[in-house]
């Protein structure tokens, strides 16, 4: 499999299952960088920024967080808290970037290779709309084929309507020319929650950056959007809203993106 820094286009899709069958799907488009390159990347494209505004800007400070802003130092330091020593080669992360400012990423994917090119580990990085995130590190016992599959309980604050103890249940495809990505929620065994990420890869260039920002104009925004507009249609709905401050003991490892942390 050719790995490269690229562009993929994606279609979200979200379904409930508990009292009503509510569904709802949005389609946009999400960049998928080898960490090393972000700089040189950064240099050759006029649209992408590293911690610079314009149309499109990696920033640090949206990822992982602990003694740097420095996404790939921090990265590093996860993974040696989970046993991956000295063997990390390159690493690349499929998520939003910054657009003309605004960033909000739901989840972003870390996959992590060893100096030939054979996977070590996934790493999902789900954040909430409290500027907080959670990794969940799934080694290569999780890994068949091209695909990483693990269940692992949630232990963190994500939707307002859904209990914070539930199972994610990971599928998680290492992008080629495509890629698909589910992320279920279990509770008692039982689905309640059902997401799928479909992506096609696209070339890195200015001219697809400016043919996605018209496509898919304040991609960013239009995420944080769909996520308050299907929120309140389940407000409406009488579905059981969680608090933030309810069951704290059972909000586990979550970590403030560096901007909070800071402050």
């Amino acid at each position: 499999m050719e790995m490269r820094s690229s562009l993929y286009e994606c279609s979200m899709m979200h379904k409930r299952m508990v009292k009503r069958n509510m569904k709802f799907h949005y389609n946009y488009f999400m960049f998928f960088l080898n960490l090393d390159e972000i700089d040189s990347l950064a240099g050759k494209l006029k649209l992408f920024s590293r911690n610079k505004f314009n149309a499109f800007s990696f920033r640090d400070k949206d990822h992982l967080t602990y003694k740097k802003p420095d996404v790939k130092y921090n990265l590093l330091q996860y993974l040696k808290s989970n046993g991956i020593v000295d063997k990390v080669g390159s690493i690349y992360l499929l998520t939003n970037v910054s657009t003309f400012g605004y960033n909000f990423n739901p989840v972003s994917f870390y996959f992590c290779f060893d100096n030939h090119e054979n996977p070590l580990c996934a790493v999902p990085e789900v954040g909430n709309t409290f500027g907080e995130l959670k990794p969940f590190f799934i080694g290569t016992t999780h890994l068949s084929g091209e695909k990483y599959s693990a269940r692992i309980q949630k232990n963190f604050y994500v939707s307002p309507f859904i209990e914070h103890d539930i199972y994610f249940d990971f599928s998680i495809q290492i992008p080629g020319e495509s890629f698909t990505i589910k992320i279920d929620d279990y509770k008692n065994n039982s689905r309640i929650f059902a997401s799928s990420l479909h992506g096609k890869r696209k070339e890195l260039t200015d001219l697809n950056l400016l043919y996605y920002s018209l496509k898919y104009p304040l991609v960013t925004l239009k995420v944080i959007i769909s996520i308050h507009y299907q929120a309140l249609k389940l407000y409406f709905n009488k579905i059981r809203f969680f608090r933030k401050n309810e069951f704290s003991e059972l909000q586990k490892g979550a970590i403030l993106k560096w901007k909070e942390q800071s402050t």
